[in-house]
């Protein structure tokens, strides 16, 4: 069939083709394919071969994972380590391995503030330690982690104890609109991108693997990828991700600016609704770098100046979460409970519990994320609707 007379295969040559085909379409996808592979790791400061697709951050931290776990060659099980904030695709991985005995694990529990001390992480390290994997940014909390300090911790260890196979990994999956994504600055052997928290960039991820990193495929069924993750990939989504993390790169700093400004603005209509309507009495504000005025009930979860600039997460004792996001959603609001892969459990996020252990069941919590599109009109309706809606539901906690 000739290409010039068919529609659909002109559209096919340029993204639909399998980049592993040896005909003329597949050649030209290739092309493409390497093309954006070597733009992404310029973004990441790394080498094109480094860099893996995926179908998204959940399965770039299991592959990073479980990746190292088989690679493993010692006498006995892998030792890894993580902390208690963790996303649920680490978390569980974490512990599915433990269970099916491939694994020792260690969580280690951050502080109050929501960030873990690295000298803890540290402390952890044993003779057989392979995997550490740290959240370079909280998906609940916003809270972010020192990784250049805990990436110096593990060096130290290694260089003191002759110890070269503790690989280091990151999510950065919410780090990536905001944060240093630079590998090298980050001093991380492995990091997950993904392209759900870009806008306009799909359903895609990435991982960077350094290439000293002993390292396993953990599915069989074709080589591509560099043999990592088989499956034909998705270059349509390839190349959304690429142009939208391009995009972030450029706009990043601006917007990082604008968005700490509505953060900030958002907080402090929160203290003026509080004053205005009296609805709490004293300061909680625990976790926090600096404790807020004039709250009670309420209290700002995580550390204040260590956190990502477009997050709010706020607890309301005695009022169900699902409750109050049910609730701003009539309004036109779309705030979260928690991890989206948890949020039909009905239990307390693993996250505020870790935080803050005394927190009940009947304890809200509600993030509020920020984005390119929000501006202070549209914080002003949240502020009026949260308003109305916690006197509606004022019986919760009175």
């Amino acid at each position: 069939m000739s290409k010039s007379t068919n529609i659909y295969m002109d559209y096919a040559s340029s993204v639909e083709a399998n980049p592993s085909s040896i005909h003329e379409f597949g050649v030209e996808a290739k092309k493409k394919l390497e093309k954006t592979r070597l733009e992404v790791a310029n973004i990441l400061g790394a080498r094109p071969e480094e860099i893996i697709f995926t179908s998204g951050g959940t399965e770039s931290n299991n592959l990073a994972i479980q990746g190292v776990v088989l690679a493993w060659r010692g006498k006995t099980l892998p030792h890894i380590i993580t902390t208690n904030i963790e996303h649920p695709s680490v978390l569980e991985t974490y512990k599915m391995l433990q269970k099916r005995k491939l694994a020792q694990i260690s969580i280690v529990p951050v502080e109050p503030n929501g960030i873990v001390d690295p000298r803890k992480i540290k402390k952890e390290i044993k003779k057989n330690t392979a995997f550490v994997s740290v959240m370079y940014a909280n998906n609940e909390i916003g809270t972010i982690q020192s990784i250049r300090e805990i990436a110096k911790e593990i060096r130290h260890y290694k260089k003191e104890n002759k110890k070269n196979n503790i690989f280091f990994h990151t999510d950065a999956v919410q780090a990536v609109n905001y944060l240093d994504l630079n590998v090298e600055r980050l001093g991380v052997d492995l990091l997950s991108i993904s392209g759900s928290k870009i806008e306009g960039a799909g359903k895609i991820g990435a991982l960077y693997k350094r290439t000293s990193v002993a390292f396993s495929p953990i599915w069989g069924g074709g080589d591509q990828e560099m043999g990592f993750r088989p499956g034909t990939e998705n270059l349509p989504g390839i190349l959304k991700f690429a142009q939208a993390l391009k995009i972030t790169q450029k706009i990043k700093e601006k917007e990082v600016k604008r968005l700490t400004g509505l953060r900030n603005y958002f907080l402090k209509k929160l203290i003026s609704l509080q004053n205005e309507n009296q609805k709490f009495s004293r300061v909680l504000g625990r976790g926090s770098a600096r404790p807020l005025q004039n709250f009670d009930f309420n209290f700002v979860n995580g550390d204040l100046e260590n956190r990502l600039p477009n997050n709010i997460n706020i607890t309301f004792p005695k009022i169900p979460s699902d409750l109050l996001v049910i609730e701003l959603s009539a309004h036109g609001i779309m705030a979260s409970a928690k991890s989206a892969c948890k949020s039909g459990d009905g239990k307390v996020s693993h996250v505020i519990k870790a935080i803050h252990p005394e927190t009940k069941d009947t304890d809200g919590s509600l993030r509020f994320s920020l984005g390119r599109k929000t501006t202070r009109s549209d914080i002003s309706h949240t502020i009026k609707a949260l308003s109305e809606i916690l006197i509606k539901l004022k019986k919760w906690y009175n």
